[in-house]
């Protein structure tokens, strides 16, 4: 839309419709089940949605389309650059071709739509970018994203300031082109300008509880550029399993993965990652959460845990990382040196969630450190802990993320921290952390692990401005996450899990904070689910009862 007030007056067209029963939507109601719920209404209840036809995932800052309908001359196609060129612009023109032109889709067009005539169809997108790209640049929190289509008669043009910008137009050029009746590529006359809402726009995966395979994580890549989400936050490690693969302790893998030679993730193989994500514009963020979560450490770095003590007596169970150690220390220093070599984003995640305080609390040895330090209380300790860690990342020249318990629990922390809030009553919670100072991000809501019918409403609804803070906390927050824990989820149904679920987060995260009702993003949302299946993604149903005219063809 070209502006709120169009967006709004769109809404009102839509719910003109809605009215008049020429839209559907339904209603589902949430069973007992704390993972799937059941709707108790009938489902044959549940109507059609009808696709859009040619719209953009998530909706631009600015757009308009015009009914003219432009042909597109497949024969002679192609993009062609400006001054500036790259390696990374010129592996998105292929990848791009194959995925418009490799296309089968056959939507339906208005008979209102006027074709123009063939002779003067669009043979190029000339994607002019204004500022010199590297083959080997990253993509980083701050980096402009933003771009501008024009689309005429017989042109088409996609100017951005870097190319990282290029490569959201181009997902955005990908998406708004589409097959008439009679099989041609056309495209309607359009005028984009967009940006993104928020720098952050994460996914969290964990692959400790159960592994994930490289095939599937960069699969997962591909649909989260054409999400235009730009973090892939990974969750490497945690109790479960150990499936990174250590340069200088090898150890930790072969002992803690759950198959060191099928079950973990090589030097060669977070490479490839790494760069796969790089090329779609798309940062890495490791987490390697302490000193929670850390039971797989412990099965070869025998003396990193506390021991937990009963009645005087060690009880053969282990805690959290042991605090008062200086071996820690040296250990962690050396192992965080070589995450800071391997993974080249500014940041790392550092955890810090779910510390239980009660090993600590029964071990001779962190007691008399507390008595020693003049601390009252156990979070003084994870403060102490996480200030040392903070300290090591820190002189590594590396950005830190942790948990919202952190805070929580009382600890203070170096005041460019960001922080994560993914407890309920986030509202106030976002409030608090803004309020210290913290850059912040929301997952709270976004938990795509908890499922039920039509949850992707819930998701869509949830926006980080909704707390009660002043515009200089807004200013804080640097976006959010959905996040999939791993307890259920492995190669067999992670993309189907996430996808198109997410998708609503991704337009949260990315669009104006205006694009925000269902009912009007659903008949979106059916059309960008049903073009991801005719990409190869098993995008799940989301909105009820349909077809898609490609439907997902297993391999």
């Amino acid at each position: 839309m070209a502006s709120s007030r169009q967006y709004l007056s769109f809404v009102f067209v839509i719910i003109f419709l809605c009215i008049s029963q020429t839209c559907c939507h339904y209603e589902t109601s949430q069973g007992n089940s704390p993972l799937y719920s059941q709707t108790n209404s009938n489902t044959s209840k549940l109507k059609l949605t009808s696709p859009t036809t040619g719209a953009p995932w998530p909706m631009p800052q600015s757009y308009n389309v015009k009914p003219d309908v432009n042909v597109i001359n497949v024969g002679n196609f192609k993009f062609v650059h400006g001054k500036y060129q790259c390696m990374i612009l010129d592996e998105a023109f292929i990848r791009y071709y194959k995925l418009i032109f490799n296309h089968n889709e056959n939507f339906r067009r208005s008979s209102s739509y006027k074709i123009l005539k063939f002779e003067s169809g669009i043979t190029q997108l000339e994607v002019l970018v204004n500022t010199p790209c590297k083959d080997n640049e990253y993509f980083k929190l701050d980096t402009d994203e933003s771009y501008n289509i024009k689309i005429s008669k017989d042109s088409a043009v996609l100017n951005s300031k870097t190319v990282w910008g290029a490569l959201r137009g181009l997902e955005t050029f990908s998406q708004i082109i589409y097959h008439d009746k009679l099989g041609q590529y056309v495209v309607n006359t359009t005028t984009i300008s967009d940006h993104p809402r928020f720098p952050h726009r994460g996914l969290l995966l964990d692959t400790s509880r159960h592994f994930v395979s490289k095939n599937i994580l960069l699969q997962n890549l591909d649909a989260m550029a054409q999400n235009k989400f730009n973090v892939f936050h990974w969750h490497i490690v945690d109790d479960p399993s150990f499936p990174y693969e250590s340069i200088m302790f090898p150890e930790l893998s072969q002992k803690g993965a759950y198959d060191p030679e099928t079950h973990v993730y090589t030097q060669s193989d977070i490479q490839e990652i790494i760069e796969y994500a790089r090329l779609r514009g798309i940062r890495v963020v490791p987490e390697f959460d302490t000193p929670g979560h850390t039971q797989s450490w412990g099965k070869a770095q025998t003396d990193l845990l506390t021991k937990c003590y009963t009645k005087g007596q060690p009880n053969g169970q282990f805690g959290p990382i042991d605090p008062v150690n200086n071996a820690t220390y040296t250990f962690l220093q050396k192992f965080f040196s070589e995450i800071a070599n391997v993974f080249p984003d500014q940041y790392i995640h550092l955890g810090g969630d779910e510390v239980s305080f009660n090993c600590w609390a029964s071990n001779p040895a962190v007691k008399e450190f507390i008595k020693k330090m003049g601390f009252f209380f156990y979070g003084q300790v994870e403060e102490y802990y996480m200030q040392k860690l903070l300290d090591i990342v820190g002189r590594l020249g590396k950005g830190y993320q942790i948990w919202q318990e952190v805070i929580d629990n009382g600890a203070k922390v170096r005041p460019d921290t960001v922080v994560e809030v993914w407890k309920s009553g986030w509202e106030k919670e976002m409030d608090k952390v803004t309020k210290m100072g913290y850059k912040t991000l929301l997952a709270s809501c976004w938990y795509l692990d908890m499922i039920k019918l039509g949850d992707w409403q819930s998701f869509y609804v949830c926006d980080p401005f909704n707390f009660p803070g002043n515009a200089s906390q807004k200013k804080l927050i640097q976006g959010g996450e959905a996040c999939l824990w791993g307890e259920f989820v492995d190669d067999t149904n992670l993309m189907s899990r996430l996808w198109p679920r997410a998708s609503a987060v991704g337009e949260r995260l990315w669009s104006n904070q205006t694009v925000s009702i269902p009912f009007v993003a659903q008949p979106r949302l059916e059309e960008h689910r049903c073009r991801m299946v005719g990409r190869g993604f098993p995008a799940e149903p989301a909105t009820g009862p349909g077809f898609c005219k490609e439907e997902y063809i297993h391999s």
